[in-house]
């Protein structure tokens, strides 16, 4: 376990631009996009991130995430932390995270 992994963490998603951090309501650190929740950290441990369940199932079945350890069959999923190289994968799946709802916000706001 990486003592420094959630300041580490934190510290990047913060410099991206739109991301505000607070405390998840079971726990943990929760980093939001515009008002939606990107995913949470609990301490340095491991993180949880909710993905559409297409994207969820491709993760998992890559081996680059586990089911979310209490909703193993939502669109959830965990990462634990346990090296340096896992600070940086947690960072990509924040931006995976980051980048869809960036997205998803875009389509929001075109006119119709």
């Amino acid at each position: 376990m990486m003592a420094n992994a959630l300041e580490r963490v934190k510290s990047e998603l913060l410099s991206w631009p739109g991301v505000e951090t607070k405390t998840h309501r079971f726990g943990g650190t929760e980093f939001d996009l515009n008002g939606r929740e990107m995913g949470h950290m609990h301490g340095s441990s491991w993180a949880d991130l909710p993905f559409p369940m297409d994207v969820r199932k491709e993760l998992v079945e890559k081996g680059k995430v586990s089911p979310h350890h209490i909703l193993p069959e939502s669109g959830w999923v965990t990462f634990y932390v346990k090296s340096d190289e896992d600070v940086q994968e947690l960072i990509k799946l924040f931006r995976m995270q980051y980048e869809r709802l960036n997205s998803n916000n875009k389509k929001l706001q075109q006119p119709q």
